[in-house]
């Protein structure tokens, strides 16, 4: 069972944002809060390019970002209602569990320890773990690699196009959580083979697919 972070077990969108005006109120120039939520799953360094003036800016603005989450992120930082218990119960069940974000492998570590979902994790894969990062598969692979599980036996949760995308282009099962920046439509569209309303949802949904041979549900 693969997860996305931000968005799918974290409810950290508005830190986000916060960090995103923050970093950008004395450049002149920045994103909308709708144009950053469009684009989150994508690396930081890579979103915040899209917005910079020049490329040569992105360094401060990447520093500047990071230091005002690193400020923040503990008071800013929960889980979605139901998101341990419902983590704990897979782990309990005997699924391997991992999470496969944008985030650097260090960013995720720290939300995860803060969290407490840190040690049902069997592997942490990061925008920094490999070379492409979602909406390609590698990240996806990757974490399937390391907890020694094949394609055809594997679910990602995801709250974005990206995740979606790179779960289907691994071969994996992808499942649209819209709590997070999507709509269920649009996670419908972004190829999810069911999209949940609730993370409590996702036991007996695994549970179905279990018994169903792991077929979409």
């Amino acid at each position: 069972m693969l997860f996305d972070l931000d968005g799918t077990l974290v409810d950290t969108v508005p830190f986000i944002l916060a960090c995103v005006r923050h970093t950008f109120e004395e450049y002149g120039t920045g994103p909308t809060d709708a144009e950053w939520t469009a684009g989150i799953g994508t690396p930081l360094g890579i979103q915040l390019g899209q917005f910079a003036r020049r490329p040569e800016d992105v360094p401060a603005l990447l520093e500047r970002y990071r230091v005002y989450w690193n400020a923040h992120h503990d008071a800013s930082t929960k889980t979605f209602p139901g998101a341990r218990e419902t983590v704990e119960a897979l782990a309990a069940g005997g699924h391997p569990l991992a999470v496969v974000t944008a985030k650097t492998v260090h960013g995720a570590v720290r939300t995860l320890a803060h969290t407490r979902l840190l040690p049902f994790m069997g592997a942490v894969i990061g925008a920094d773990s490999c070379a492409r990062c979602k909406p390609h598969p590698d990240p996806v692979l990757l974490a399937l690699e390391r907890l020694g599980a094949a394609p055809g036996r594997a679910v990602l949760l995801g709250d974005s196009s990206h995740d979606l995308a790179s779960a289907r282009a691994a071969g994996v099962l992808a499942l649209g959580a819209a709590w997070g920046v999507s709509t269920p439509e649009s996670l419908r569209a972004a190829g999810a083979g069911r999209v949940l309303a609730d993370i409590r949802e996702l036991p007996g949904v695994v549970a179905e697919m279990v018994e169903d041979g792991m077929r979409a549900p």
